[in-house]
């Protein structure tokens, strides 16, 4: 019996590219839906769930940067790839730090466009660098790392990772104590970091800083590592006196 297909969203105005994509797509094998508004996106998610949403930053009414906004504040971690133009370097950092799995500069091939779907997807099964047999839970401040899910847990909630997330934490969390350079960080999550900005590390950092840190600008737990990286530190001694 043969796998069911990846199914993608794929949200574009322009009726050219957004053809010529789920043409693209759909002859590669994967499932397509394609749709021209955030609006719609959003509506259609309430039904129907896609494998990956490829989203354009300009759309006519909501942004794509804005609906990338809504659904990590909803909770919802389905991998986002963020369409830009090349020019606009504002927009691919936003995206992620709304948190995008990645971005693509236009013009671009559908080619391209492809193996960046691909190598989202291959992170969702299982981020590149995940420290083998890491599968225990960590403590991190008030709330616990639970590796299985994905998630942190605390506070009467649960916060599921974004793909990139869960790969940097683990590295950080499998490694205590240990400076983690900004190159193993993106290597871990990302398989063409040579094409991603330096400041894909930092700003997913800094998300998890949000997430875990009872003060995100005075870190004690991702702690800064000046010209190097980031460390973890599970416990932060307290001066005496």
């Amino acid at each position: 019996m043969n796998a069911k297909p990846c199914h993608l969203f794929i949200v574009e105005d322009d009726e050219a590219m957004r053809e010529m994509l789920a043409a693209y797509f759909e002859k590669q094998g994967l499932a397509v839906t394609a749709m021209a508004s955030a609006e719609e996106l959003l509506r259609r998610l309430q039904r129907q769930r896609p494998d990956l949403i490829v989203l354009d930053v300009s759309l006519p009414g909501e942004s794509g940067l804005e609906a990338c906004r809504r659904l990590r504040a909803d909770g919802d971690r389905i991998p986002i790839i963020i369409l830009t133009a090349r020019t606009e370097e504002v927009d691919r950092v936003v995206g992620l730090e709304m948190g995008a799995d990645d971005y693509l500069g236009k013009p671009f091939s559908a080619r391209e466009l492809l193996a960046r779907v691909r190598a989202v997807l291959r992170r969702v099964q299982q981020p590149p660098g995940l420290p083998a047999g890491f599968e225990h839970e960590v403590q991190i401040g008030t709330y616990t790392f639970v590796p299985a899910t994905r998630s942190l847990h605390g506070q009467g909630e649960m916060k599921v990772l974004s793909t990139v997330e869960f790969a940097m934490l683990s590295e950080l969390v499998g490694n205590p104590y240990l400076p983690i350079s900004r190159e193993r960080l993106l290597a871990v999550s990302h398989s063409r970091g040579d094409s991603l900005l330096a400041r894909t590390v930092d700003v997913a950092v800094m998300r998890l800083r949000k997430l875990v840190e009872p003060d995100p600008a005075m870190p004690r737990f991702i702690q800064t590592v000046r010209g190097h990286g980031y460390m973890f530190v599970p416990h932060v001694q307290r001066p005496a006196g």
